[in-house]
């Protein structure tokens, strides 16, 4: 398991297996984590899914 700087967890979070979550990533609360998690991306649900992801150009969250 590899979690980078800066990564917030929510709440009643699951993180199963060989995950990597990238740095800056936000994970919902209620969330299951499997797999990899980008850099810069909020994901939440069951499965956790990628739902905004950062725009560095425009300091905004996109739609993912």
């Amino acid at each position: 398991m590899v979690i980078g700087e800066n990564v917030w967890v929510g709440d009643n979070s699951v993180i199963i297996g060989p995950v990597t979550i990238g740095r800056g990533a936000i994970i919902g609360a209620n969330s299951v984590v499997r797999g990899m998690v980008p850099s810069n991306t909020i994901v939440a649900g069951t499965p956790a899914k990628p739902i905004k992801i950062f725009n560095s150009k425009t300091g905004l969250w996109d739609k993912a």
